[in-house]
């Protein structure tokens, strides 16, 4: 939907002066959740639910030492220089092209995608989003939705400065995963295979870190091409991914309701951002999102499914755009940031078909049930 109010914009303003962080991990989601409920036409509630979610705010840290283009590789994936990375792309942004300079360091990031429990690409996912013209602003707003490549850049405003907080976070946080051997056995054929034939890690007792440092090996998909795998079918494959994600968090969901919503939306986040890069980072993007979701199920999937007839009852709306609509509107009024990002994911794999995906609205609602909603 499109955004002529200007609250997107407004919304991304008031939370600039905050940092991505709080209490020095748990990730600021409030970007991303106010840029999901102005693009589905909640706009109205939008400063009502930052007014709550406040309290989860923090400022900017401070800057550390200054990031440049020559020390940059030795700033990689050091915390506290979030200022100083947030403010590097702030005037790299300011001086280029933002797909120039997502193209760039694209294929820099990309190998720390976990980091952050895939918080910052997930955010680079939203602010791309409202740069191609996924929520329009105001007239006379800067950021108007961008042309094709070549084509005249508008004048940085808040969604350009959203792309500098997103990727300044992700570069702070970038974390490569341990290296991973192939899990041996036949390759799986789906997504959906794939995904269930990905082992849990051994001790579930600990934080992500201590997960993730658990992996060892992955099944392979997708299966291994007889050439340089197309961008095309690099982009179908990911679409693939991302909605067996989705179904699965509807039966499997329940191991930890609201880390489980990152195998989702993290590889949601890369599919959203590809259209704005070159199409040789097509493949390595699948590679990558691939490795997330494998990674955040692996961590906190449940041992079992749920038994059969435990998922929410879809809207019987009459038609597909009527249940998703009703569905996104359960998720605002829940309120929860998880909630709320997880069915804006859910609602752009039920747009995949014409016949919508109830099993995809479900893992929305499903999500409702389990995570607290905000006070």
């Amino acid at each position: 939907m499109d955004d002529t109010s200007g609250t997107l914009d407004e919304a991304l303003e008031r939370l600039h002066a905050a940092g991505p962080e709080r209490g020095g991990w748990l990730s600021n989601h409030a970007p991303m959740a106010v840029e999901a409920l102005v693009r589905h036409g909640q706009g109205p509630s939008v400063h009502r639910w930052l007014d709550l979610y406040s309290d989860k705010l923090e400022d900017m840290p401070s800057p550390y030492a200054t990031v440049t283009d020559r020390n940059w590789p030795e700033a990689l994936g050091d915390p506290r220089r979030i200022a100083d990375w947030t403010a590097y792309f702030t005037r790299e942004l300011a001086d280029h092209p933002w797909r120039e300079v997502l193209a760039q360091w694209w294929p820099r990031l990309l190998p720390g995608i976990a980091g952050g429990a895939t918080h910052p690409v997930i955010r680079v996912g939203h602010a791309v989003r409202t740069l191609l013209g996924g929520t329009r602003p105001a007239t006379g707003a800067g950021d108007a939705p961008a042309g094709p490549p070549g084509a005249a850049e508008p004048a940085p405003g808040p969604r350009t400065h959203e792309l500098a907080h997103a990727l300044g976070y992700w570069a702070a946080r970038h974390a490569p995963l341990p290296p991973l051997d192939r899990l041996p056995g036949p390759v799986p054929h789906t997504a959906a295979d794939a995904l269930a034939a990905v082992p849990r890690v051994a001790d579930q007792s600990g934080g992500i870190r201590a997960r993730l440092a658990q992996l060892a090996a992955f099944p392979v998909w997708p299966a291994p091409a007889p050439g340089a795998l197309g961008a095309d079918e690099a982009r179908a494959l990911l679409a693939e991914l991302v909605r067996a994600a989705a179904h699965r968090y509807a039966t499997h969901g329940h191991g930890e309701p609201v880390m489980m919503v990152h195998a989702v939306t993290a590889p949601n986040a890369v599919l959203r951002t590809l259209p704005a890069l070159p199409r040789e980072l097509w493949a390595p993007s699948l590679d990558a999102a691939w490795a997330a979701s494998a990674a955040v199920l692996a961590a906190y999937g449940p041992p079992a499914p749920l038994p059969p007839g435990g998922l929410p009852s879809v809207p019987a709306g009459a038609t597909p755009a009527e249940r998703a609509e009703e569905v996104f509107a359960r998720a605002a009024a829940h309120g929860d940031e998880h909630a709320i990002k997880l069915t804006d994911t859910v609602l752009d794999v039920a747009a995949m078909r014409e016949a919508g995906d109830d099993l995809a609205l479900a893992a929305a609602l499903q999500g409702c049930a389990l995570i607290e909603p905000i006070a």
